[in-house]
Order: C-alpha cells, then sequence, then structure tokens
C-alpha cells in the first residue's frame, strides 16, 4: 500500500504541484517577448520551426509557451525519474512530449520527434540536456531540423534577478517579481549537408552562437 502511495504521489501528485508552482511564481514576472514575429509569420505561412535553447534557460519560457498549444508543438524528454515529472509539466501546458533522450532510447525518440515536427510543424528542443556538459549542442538538433526541413530558431532568457542552483548546468530560476526577457534569435536555415564535416560546421555554427549567452558559471 505504501509502495503504491508513493507510485501515485511521483506520477500524478508531484507534477500537479511543480506545474502550479511554475505557473504561480511566472505569473509574477515581468515579462518581455523580443523577435517572435518572423518565426511566427513563416510558421502561420507553412513552415517547419524547431525552437531551441540551454537547459540552463528553459524554465522562465514554461508558461509563456502555454500560448503555442494550438500547434501541438513537440518536446523530447529523458526516460529519467526526473524526466517523467518534466514531460508531465510540459504536457499540462499544451505540449506532445516524446520520452528519450542521448543516453536512453535517442534513436527511437529521434524518430518519433521527426515524424512529429513534419506533421505538427512546431517542436522545441533543448540542446544541451538532459545531463551536460553545458553549453555543448548536441547532434541531435541537426538531425532533427535536417530530416523536418525545419529552421533552427534559438531562444535565450535574460533576467535581472535569479538564483542558480549548484547543478551541472547552473540551472537559473528567476526570483519573483524579475524582469524576464525571452529573446528569440533570427531563423537559421541550414544548408546542404553531403559530409561529416557539413554536418559538424552547422552542428558548431549553433554552439559558437548560443554558448556565450549561458550566464557566468563561477
Amino acid at each position: 500500500m505504501l509502495k503504491r502511495f508513493r507510485y501515485f504521489l511521483g506520477i500524478h501528485l508531484l507534477p500537479a504541484l511543480v506545474y502550479r508552482i511554475i505557473r504561480l511564481n511566472s505569473a509574477t514576472f515581468r515579462l518581455t517577448v523580443h523577435n517572435e514575429e518572423a518565426w511566427m509569420k513563416h510558421l502561420k505561412e507553412g513552415g517547419v520551426i524547431l525552437l531551441c535553447c540551454l537547459h540552463q534557460q528553459f524554465f522562465a519560457a514554461i508558461r509563456y509557451y502555454k500560448t503555442y498549444a494550438k500547434h501541438h508543438p513537440g518536446l523530447m524528454i529523458s526516460k529519467s525519474k526526473d524526466g517523467e515529472v518534466i514531460a508531465q509539466v510540459a504536457n499540462r501546458t499544451g505540449w506532445v512530449t516524446v520520452r528519450g533522450s542521448s543516453s536512453r532510447g535517442g534513436a527511437e525518440a529521434l524518430k518519433d520527434m521527426i515524424a512529429h515536427l513534419k506533421e505538427h510543424r512546431l517542436a522545441a528542443h533543448i540542446l544541451d540536456g538532459p545531463r551536460g556538459p553545458i553549453g555543448i549542442v548536441k547532434p541531435g538538433l541537426i538531425r532533427l531540423a535536417q530530416e523536418a526541413k525545419a529552421r533552427i530558431v534559438p531562444f535565450y532568457i535574460q533576467v535581472d534577478r535569479a538564483w542558480f542552483f549548484k547543478s551541472w548546468d547552473r540551472f537559473m530560476l528567476p526570483k519573483p517579481f524579475s524582469r524576464v526577457k525571452l529573446i528569440y534569435d533570427d531563423m537559421i536555415q541550414l544548408e546542404e549537408i553531403t559530409s561529416d564535416e557539413d554536418f559538424e560546421r552547422q552542428r558548431l555554427h549553433v554552439e559558437n552562437l548560443m554558448k556565450p549567452r549561458l550566464y557566468p558559471l563561477s
């Protein structure tokens, strides 16, 4: 009985509590959104969009991302216990989660993500998750964008006050009532990839663009 109760708590009550805390905290943010119009126009005109961010910074976008629920956007989440909580939180915001990561179930999950992105034309990807190294873009981003013929749109979070966890990514949690900027970069259209060198060059391009946006690790 105790085991069943713990299972119920972990699978149902904890995600609901986490989601409520996120909603309450995020509601206090003085949020501004920048450079969203260009990629939204491309999406409405039939284009395919793959949003991406660094693991350190995704928290502040969770509440706002409910506005994209009508597009049935996809998101890959790891199969870990922590991933289960995150997946249920994402599902509550209207996102469709695909379970898998580079360390577990990644190939099948990537295939499912490609299919979902081709059908619904909007997805998001956390570049250096779920376990890092921090700021290093995993190959899955390029494969996903290449196969789905998607344009990559990096986004960043700027905040005036935040807590930073002592985790591998120095996870950032904006403080209540802080000023938060959700900033979209320009769309990146991949060039034709005909070799491993082409693939690595474009992976590094995204990495070199985004890594400087990390908050200091010291």
